[in-house]
């Protein structure tokens, strides 16, 4: 069967009963209890932010294609649309702040640059959970009583926590990474926003960044300029690997064609898209998918 089916459980943001200002704080305890049939050990793709701190205990996690060992002092940042599972949090315990996308718009990128998993050395890790609690008792006053309730209160909040848990050189565990929010008065911040929010929507019909110019009223040298700045590498490569990440993820996680794969990502044909994987990749797309496909399906 070739018709596109998906091995991946999709999760909305579904806040609390009285938890509607689109950020909440749990527990790896909590996580536990919920899930009951341990769906968290299958691929899953949330539409909302996971900020994870592990206190005590150890475990695994594992996000696109990488596996991370979680100990204490880990901070884990699961991005919306991200493929991940948690494969061994039995042992772990810790906060686990839920958030919106768009709720801190002004961290985009910070965001872009913070690597998924990174350990907080030193007394980052209690400051870290101070925050935390901050922001777990102002929520939970505003669940038990919504006129104590502040968006504002509680954004500021998780921005603290935030500039508290991002990584800076001695805290890196994989890819370097530019960290820091952007004061929002930045210009160069506010067009790689832009520009991230339009790959993000166009990256499977636009494959050119004179496209994204082109549309946001800026020029290529600009766009190249402002992505430089936030992410350390060109214009053109991050929405390369934007659309390469998705590509990984369709031959992982459905059963498409090779020829399907290529069509839902804007490809004229399937030997361009399979160039495009093969020199993005250092590998062909069937490859990839023996390696890493979960759909069972191993069309090409």
């Amino acid at each position: 069967m070739k018709s596109g089916h998906d091995a991946v459980r999709q999760l909305r943001y579904s806040p609390a009963v009285g938890s509607s200002h689109g950020v909440e704080v749990i527990d790896f305890a909590a996580l536990r209890e919920m899930d009951t049939h341990r769906r968290r050990v299958l691929p899953q793709r949330p539409d909302f932010h996971v900020l994870a701190l592990i206190v005590t205990g150890t475990g695994g996690h594992e996000a696109d294609f990488h596996t991370y060992r979680l100990a204490e002092g880990s901070a884990v940042w699961i991005r919306p649309g991200m493929v991940h599972r948690w494969s061994d949090i039995d042992a772990c315990d810790g906060p686990l702040v839920l958030f919106r996308p768009g709720f801190l718009a002004g961290f985009t990128t910070a965001e872009a640059g913070a690597p998924v998993c990174w350990r907080l050395a030193g007394q980052r890790l209690p400051l870290a959970l101070l925050a935390a609690e901050h922001l777990g008792r102002e929520h939970d006053a505003t669940v038990r009583d919504p006129h104590l309730g502040s968006p504002a209160l509680l954004a500021h909040l998780l921005a603290a926590l935030l500039l508290r848990v991002l990584p800076d050189a001695s805290d890196r565990t994989d890819a370097p990474v530019r960290t820091g929010a952007v004061p929002a008065g930045d210009r160069s911040a506010a067009v790689f926003r832009a520009y991230r929010a339009a790959v993000e929507e166009h990256f499977t019909e636009w494959h050119h960044v004179a496209d994204y110019a082109r549309a946001l009223g800026y020029d290529a040298r600009t766009l190249a300029r402002a992505t430089r700045a936030a992410t350390g590498t060109s214009a053109k490569a991050f929405l390369d690997r934007r659309i390469l990440l998705e590509a990984k993820r369709l031959l992982a996680h459905t059963d498409l064609p090779v020829t399907g794969c290529a069509r839902r990502l804007g490809f004229g044909d399937a030997g361009n898209f399979s160039t495009f994987f093969r020199r993005q990749a250092a590998t062909p797309p069937a490859a990839w998918r023996a390696a890493y496909g979960t759909a069972g399906a191993r069309g090409a």
